[in-house]
């Protein structure tokens, strides 16, 4: 062997060398991931996961006073929204349906939640209305003005009412976005755009429910 041919031979097994080092001090220096669901998500979340979701109080369909833990008992969608909502809200409540009613095939047992922001025409009997067409298990949320309020700075979701005093029909600036939430102590895991379909929110879905079932 020259003496050129050796040094390459030398340097490219030194090279070798200094790489597989190099990965193995990353891998044992690199801490762990304790997040269960990685597998599941498909990208970060602004702040982390512990920002959004909380406690909240509200009033359901029936009139009665409910708490979160009473409302999400299972892995649950939520959406803020209002009934009177020309387009958006019953196209996303609808698509949320779609998805439900998919995880259902699949034996998943999920539970839509609409919150409308609308506390001044949405009564429970509108809410009961419009959730039944939706889908048998939707949940419908309303509250005062207060309570609303906390709940959406608890999902960090935004809400403006326009003009109500002078226009009964009056419309509400809202945030559009569906949250996958889960009964404490996992809390919220994820969260939806409008434009992702029911067959790709069902698989996402589906990936999570199964990794929750796995730690009861």
């Amino acid at each position: 062997m020259s003496i050129s041919t050796r040094s390459y031979a030398v340097g490219a097994a030194t090279i070798a060398a200094v790489a597989l080092g190099a990965t193995w001090w990353a891998t044992q220096r690199a801490p762990a991931s304790d997040d269960i669901f990685a597998q599941c998500r498909q990208g970060e979340i602004a702040g982390g996961i512990e920002a959004i979701g909380g406690p909240f109080t509200l009033v359901d369909e029936t009139g009665a006073t409910v708490t979160d833990a009473e409302v999400i008992t299972k892995p649950s969608l939520i959406y803020f929204g209002y009934t009177f909502c020309p387009d958006v809200c019953p196209l996303d409540n609808a698509r949320n349906a779609e998805t439900v009613y998919q995880l259902d095939e699949r034996g998943y047992d999920v539970t839509p939640v609409f919150i409308s922001v609308d506390y001044i025409r949405d009564t429970p009997a509108l809410l009961a209305d419009f959730t039944d067409i939706m889908h048998p298990r939707m949940v419908g949320l309303s509250g005062t003005e207060e309570q609303l309020r906390a709940a959406s700075s608890a999902y960090r979701t935004y809400f403006k009412l326009k003009d109500p005093e002078n226009d009964p029909y009056f419309l509400i600036d809202h945030s559009t976005q569906t949250y996958l939430t889960f009964p404490e102590p996992v809390g919220f895991q994820e969260y939806f755009n409008r434009d992702d379909s029911p067959e790709e929110m069902a698989d996402r879905i589906a990936c999570f429910v199964d990794v929750w079932k796995s730690t009861q």
